[in-house]
């Protein structure tokens, strides 16, 4: 994949773009400055502004402003005047300059460079041609620069007109990495390049330069990711930083290192190594910023880089020192703060390699009530071996689950089982260890087969019920819903009533899920919403994941009771606190989201979203999410009439372990390969495939997955087959989106035009825009059939309308409905295999005919669709045009 290396694509200047254009067209304008700090993108914003004026027929020019320039007279501008203009007689020379320069019936745009470094004569000088009329200035002027009284003349009064360029919000970060490099980027990476920039432009650009150097950022054909921890800038940048935080002197730099080292601070605390002379230089330079929280004042770092530079260039020595005062100051102190001794004991153990044990754990459990799961990691790997206890044991396995480092979790895990003293101990320890053998790649009859050997070393009521709850929690992310939720029948409402917050939380969390998963999806809601808020109450008293993790069945519970637009908002929201707290549960809100944006009929945007979870999933080793989401990038390819994408999804969810089951994978993972089908024309063996999948899904009582599954083989031909079976699933359900489902269904077995269109008009209020416009297709195609065309171009608008709303999704019904309404429906099939190439001898083999049938068919299809050759029918039908054929 190629990226950009030179000039960068301008995103999110939009407002700043239109004030220029609206002051190049105002006469009574002289100049316009765009101003800014070092690399906001002032440069790049000018450029795009003179090229602008240039495509409009205006004579521009450019010049450079310089330290260097700015020794000469007219020195940076002495390339756009005249030659042999003598400046010495000013008003000779400036009628002879404006003579030249004004040549044309606009003014020229001269742009300049960082202006705030104009010498004295150029400043004057191009203030006389802007009075004029003759010239229209536009330059950059860095903020915090300091410049003489010419240039402030030059760049002052109301005919020059000025925008302030601000550094980018993380939405237009990710909006520029997706132009620059071409393809979409992970969320994860887009945070951790914002937050590692700050959203300045120049040094996002070196660290993207420098993480693709590095091989840190790459792409696997669909998705840019960054590799966990690693983001590597550019020498450029060490360079542009250094030079930021050069000149400040031995004082200044102190603060500056201990600040890179222990920030934020109290601000006594950078006083007692800094005057206050020196913290007011540092905060008027740009290089620290001072926060004010009622009675409380911190220091921190105007930048984070500006943190990174100055940590790789303290000598080691040096920096043990300054970790160890400060440490001692805040120890003076009283560690009185919260997060005090989470801050002495990574200071002490960077300084020192140790800690006390006991300071040690007390910061690892705020680390991870922080949910700062790799920070919990390093101090509890600093706990001495014979210092552990059983719940630091539990605590470290369990960060390391929010890692995703299964191996590593279950060796600490184990060993926690084995010198577990009690029947407390044996149950906390089994809580963590059976959730993190649940999502590695362990059999599930693994995880499950541990919960039992708890169980058995438990008497207490209480403590065993506990493992029940936990039990059923599996049971239902194992794909067993019906049974998870028998286990879970009577968890209570709420945690105060609950034997302990944490085996409560865990069967809240999945409760919902399973509830959603058999079309319980109004309870579904009622439980996730409790769930969530519960969890951010107890949020500190819990040893469980981020509450934002409870948001998942929130995900399915609303998109399976036709609420997308609902679904959509809480799992974005969800997803963007996870990625903050960088814990791997994000990877099911991902896989959720891209299957609330498949049932939308939006394939892009669901394409997009299982490209994040197939990258963090491989990231994790986590196959239960991957084969899902490889067959949804294959569904989505496929509907997108990218067969060879789909392909290769489809090949390496074939290279997966055998499949063990798991949430939603009841049916579901077959997607991929009967879209694949149904885009080369096979429509009977995609039903086939689905109707397998279906009956795989109510085996395991997945209600709501076969009705998804179901409603695919409708409409790839076999409404009839399966409308009955919908309407009983409607009738069991609750939700708007089953029986939305249910009525296409009936209405695609009648190929009646009113019903078709009420059809669409259900699909639409759930949001199911591609259905909505398969239904309006039909719609049309049937009173095309009998001859009612103003009611065909209505309905075929109608259609139109949906259609634009599902990104360019190509499904057999919506490409073929009208071209083929006067087909049978074997002749249909047959026609849509033979458009995509295929053989009339594989056709006959497929549908289990004669090749002679199959020839009948296919010659009465040509005569019904007025065409005599293949190429000709692949071009009605929508299709790739196939290779000729001797049997076409």
């Amino acid at each position: 994949m190629r990226y950009r290396v030179g000039r960068w694509p301008l995103v999110g200047r939009e407002r700043e773009l239109q004030e220029f254009a609206e002051a190049s067209q105002d006469p009574r304008c002289r100049g316009f400055l765009v101003c800014g700090a070092a690399g906001v993108g002032k440069s790049r914003l000018a450029e795009e502004c003179l090229e602008w004026v240039a495509a409009g027929g205006s004579q521009v020019g450019r010049a450079t402003a310089s330290a260097a320039a700015a020794a000469v007279p007219l020195g940076a501008i002495a390339h756009l005047l005249p030659a042999g203009v003598d400046l010495a007689d000013p008003v000779t020379g400036f009628a002879a300059v404006a003579e030249k320069l004004g040549q044309g019936d606009r003014p020229r745009v001269l742009f300049v460079d960082d202006l705030h470094w104009l010498d004295s004569s150029s400043a004057v000088l191009l203030r006389q041609l802007m009075d004029a009329g003759v010239v229209q200035l536009l330059g950059t002027v860095r903020t915090g620069e300091s410049y003489g009284e010419a240039v402030a003349a030059l760049t002052g009064g109301d005919s020059v007109r000025r925008v302030d360029l601000r550094v980018l919000n993380s939405a237009r970060v990710g909006e520029l990495l997706v132009a620059a490099l071409g393809r979409p980027v992970a969320r994860h990476t887009v945070h951790e390049l914002a937050a590692a920039s700050g959203g300045n432009v120049l040094y996002l650009r070196e660290l993207v330069l420098g993480a693709l150097a590095a091989g840190d950022l790459t792409e696997d054909g669909e998705i840019w990711q960054l590799r966990e921890g690693r983001l590597s800038g550019t020498a450029r940048l060490v360079e542009v930083i250094g030079a930021r935080l050069t000149g400040v002197g031995l004082a200044g730099r102190t603060v500056l290192e201990l600040l890179a080292l222990c920030e934020p601070l109290p601000l006594a605390d950078a006083e007692s190594v800094a005057t206050p002379h020196t913290m007011a230089a540092l905060e008027g330079a740009g290089l620290i910023r001072v926060a004010q929280d009622r009675r409380r004042t911190s220091v921190s770092l105007a930048h984070p880089l500006y943190g990174e530079v100055l940590r790789a260039g303290v000598p080691v020595l040096r920096r043990r020192a300054l970790l160890l005062d400060q440490a001692a100051r805040t120890e003076a102190r009283g560690a009185r703060r919260r997060g005090d001794p989470l801050r002495i004991a990574t200071w002490r153990l960077a300084a020192t390699g140790t800690a006390d044990p006991a300071l040690l754990t007390q910061a690892a459990v705020l680390a991870r009530h922080a949910h700062d799961y790799a920070q919990a990691v390093a101090l509890l790997q600093a706990v001495p071996e014979d210092r552990h206890t059983t719940a630091t044991r539990s605590m470290l396995g369990d960060a390391y689950f929010e890692m995703g480092r299964w191996a590593d979790a279950e060796k600490v895990l184990a060993r926690a089982d084995q010198l577990a003293d009690g029947e407390r101990e044996t149950l906390a320890v089994a809580l963590v260890r059976t959730t993190n053998l649940l999502w590695s790649n362990a059999p599930v009859a693994e995880a499950l087969a541990a919960n039992d050997a708890a169980l058995a070393r438990i008497t207490n009521l209480a403590d065993r019920r506990k493992l029940k709850i936990n039990e059923g929690f599996m049971r239902i992310v194992a794909g067993l819903p019906e049974q998870g939720l028998a286990l879970l029948e009577d968890l209570e409402t709420d945690v105060d009533d609950a034997c302990d917050v944490d085996a409560w939380l865990r069967g809240a969390w999945m409760k919902p899920a399973g509830l959603a998963l058999v079309g319980r999806t109004d309870e579904a809601v009622v439980w996730a919403e409790r769930a969530h808020a519960v969890h951010r109450r107890v949020d500190e008293k819990a040893l469980a994941s981020h509450p934002a993790f409870q948001r998942i069945p929130l995900v399915l519970a609303l998109t399976e009771a036709g609420r997308p637009a609902e679904a959509r908002r809480t799992g974005e929201s969800a997803y963007a606190e996870l990625v903050v707290a960088d814990s791997v549960v994000r990877v099911w809100i991902a896989v959720l989201l891209g299957r609330t944006e498949w049932l939308s009929g939006r394939p892009v945007t669901a394409r997009r979203w299982w490209a994040e979870a197939a990258a963090l999933a491989r990231t994790f080793d986590h196959a239960m999410a991957l084969r899902l989401v490889l067959s949804g990038l294959a569904a989505c390819a496929a509907v997108q009439g990218e067969l060879e994408a789909a392909e290769v999804a489809l090949a390496e969810l074939g290279r997966l372990p055998t499949p063990e089951p798991g949430l939603l994978s009841a049916g579901e993972e077959c997607l991929g390969r009967a879209w694949l089908l149904a885009a080369r024309g096979e429509l009977g063996e995609a039903r086939t495939v689905l109707m397998a999948a279906a009956c795989t899904a109510r085996a395991t009582g997945h209600a709501t997955g076969e009705a998804l599954l179901l409603t695919d083989v409708a409409r790839l031909g076999g409404a009839r087959q399966v409308m009955d079976r919908l309407t009983e699933l409607a009738r069991a359900c609750d939700g708007e989106l089953l029986p939305a489902r249910a009525q296409l269904a009936q209405a695609l077995a009648a190929d009646h035009p009113e019903l078709l269109l009420h059809a669409a008009d259900a699909c639409e209020a759930v949001g199911a825009y591609l259905l909505t416009a398969e239904a309006a297709t039909a719609a049309a195609a049937a009173w095309h059939r009998d001859r009612e065309p103003r009611r065909a171009a209505a309905a075929a608008r109608r259609a139109a309308t949906a259609a634009a709303r599902c990104e360019g999704a190509r499904t057999p019904l919506l490409m073929t409905a009208r071209a083929v309404a006067a087909l049978t429906a074997r002749e249909r099939e047959i026609a849509l295999l033979a458009a995509v190439g295929t053989a009339s001898l594989d056709i006959a083999r497929a549908l289990t005919l004669s090749v002679r049938t199959v020839d009948n068919h296919l010659h009465r299809a040509y005569a019904k669709l007025g065409v005599t050759t293949r190429r000709e029918l692949a071009r009605t039908l929508g299709r790739h045009t196939p290779p000729a054929h001797p049997q076409g």
